[in-house]
């Protein structure tokens, strides 16, 4: 074979060029030679006809060495380089390309984009990205100085009992563990008493290091600037400093603490038979003191950065929920689906139309004050049967499950057993007087809480659940 097109035949030309001569020549049909290249038979005879008159160059495509008729106008991409080099220099393809389009009127593909930006040098693929170090953060000098937190949802006590948090306190120079508390899920309220329980035992960090949970930083407000959560508040006031960490391995001492916990843990739990949250509570400080003589490292300085508690810092007012509500002409306060009436007195008839603060304790208890002075009140009614889509984050969603689960059971068995309700005679949500039942419907009580879920927001009586907010 001889001619100028086997110069730059590639494998497959040069296939095609030994089948179309062996139809020539007769030792192949052109049917055979139609599957063997995946063509119809009329193109095979269309290619040998100009094999007999060209050679091995008649079987060369025409368009070969000429432009693509898709091709974009060179001027075109000059112009949108130009753009991006001006304007979008730093931006991503898909993103250059629809403000290319936007401002421009340039329209083009983002993977067409993508290839100019590439060649330009203006974009570099993922793949060919030199990796991303990390150094290692060293541990802080003093005891006390840093002090990394954070919850882990588990099945701590296995099937003997339903899943539940523990919250973690780290100290960062030492790896000690300082705090270990169960309880039912990551809430505000649940940092409050194992935050007490730190600073009764230890005094007051330097700073908290936290992930970026709804409970340490807000993700937004009304007036559309940041604020400042309710544990970020106490935290303030009591002089310790918070900050959220970017990324898990950024606190990679409290991670890697959570997998130790969660294999020695659950062991010696299952060792002693404990299955309930308080009886795991009871036990965690001779745990901790056992971890702690195995685990812990020496601090580089010997000072102790804990501070003790100021005669002015009351832990029982900082440790509170806090909220801003109006009071009503009628002298009434609206919160969390709670209405309370304050005392007619002149001194209340003057904060009408004002703002008064809404403080709740951890025991459930409720104050209304205004300029730091409790005010006489009394519930009135409670609309806790409509919900009105609570804000629940997803490292509690499974226990916001089981809470509602736990509430429609009790309100089943309450209708089941012939119970009024405000909803079924029509009567307005806000009455609050109730035809009596013949039977009492049956209430959700401790141990049977237990048995599903354990520990959310109880009554101080210790025996019906309260369905108060799940942020708190």
């Amino acid at each position: 074979m001889n001619g100028r097109g086997l110069i730059t035949a590639s494998m497959r030309e040069l296939e095609r060029v030994k089948v179309i001569e062996a139809v020539i020549e007769g030792r192949l049909r052109c049917f055979q030679a139609a599957e063997r290249l995946d063509l119809c038979e009329r193109q095979i005879s269309r290619l040998c006809r100009r094999y007999e008159a060209d050679g091995p160059a008649g079987l060369v495509s025409g368009k070969r060495g000429q432009p693509s008729n898709r091709e974009l106008p060179i001027d075109l991409r000059a112009r949108a380089m130009a753009l991006v080099r001006e304007r979008y220099a730093d931006f991503g393809p898909t993103l250059a390309c629809e403000k290319l389009y936007e401002c421009h009127g340039v329209r083009l593909a983002k993977e067409t984009v993508r290839r100019w930006m590439r060649d330009a040098g203006l974009w570099v693929p993922r793949k060919q990205r030199p990796p991303k170090i990390h150094q290692p953060r060293a541990r802080r000098a003093c005891f006390g100085e840093l002090v990394q937190i954070d919850g882990s949802d588990h099945h701590w006590f296995e099937q003997r009992a339903p899943a539940c948090t523990l919250l973690v306190y780290v100290d960062d120079a030492t790896s000690r563990l300082m705090t270990l508390h169960f309880t039912a899920t990551e809430s505000t309220f649940s940092y409050f008493e194992a935050t007490r329980a730190y600073i009764e035992r230890h005094g007051k960090p330097v700073a908290f290091y936290s992930d970026r949970a709804s409970v340490f930083r807000p993700t937004y407000s009304r007036t559309g600037a940041r604020g400042i959560t309710q544990f970020g508040r106490a935290m303030y006031e009591l002089n310790i400093d918070t900050f959220c960490a970017n990324s898990s391995p950024a606190k990679g001492r409290v991670e890697r603490a959570n997998l130790t916990l969660q294999d020695r843990l659950v062991k010696e739990l299952r060792l002693r038979g404990i299955q309930t949250m308080e009886a795991a509570n009871a036990w965690a400080p001779a745990f901790m003191a056992a971890y702690n003589a195995r685990f812990a490292k020496p601090p580089r300085s010997t000072f102790d950065a804990h501070r003790p508690l100021r005669e002015d810092e009351n832990l029982d007012t900082i440790l509170t929920w806090r909220v801003v509500r109006k009071v009503s002409e009628s002298l009434t306060v609206l919160n969390d689906r709670m209405i309370w009436l304050l005392e007619d007195t002149p001194a209340t008839r003057r904060l009408i139309g004002r703002y008064i603060d809404v403080w709740e304790y951890p025991d459930g208890r409720i104050e209304l004050r205004a300029g730091g002075v409790a005010l006489p009140c009394i519930a009135f009614d409670e609309l806790a049967e409509i919900d009105q889509g609570a804000v629940v984050g997803h490292k509690r969603l499974g226990h916001a499950l089981r809470v509602a689960q736990a509430l429609q059971a009790q309100r089943d068995n309450r209708r089941a057993s012939g119970s009024p309700s405000r909803t079924n005679r029509g009567e307005p949500v806000r009455a609050k007087a109730r035809r009596p039942a013949t039977k009492k419907p049956r209430e959700v009580t401790l141990e049977d809480w237990n048995a599903t879920v354990t520990g959310t927001h109880w009554s101080p009586g210790g025996s019906v659940l309260k369905t108060t907010s799940l942020e708190r």
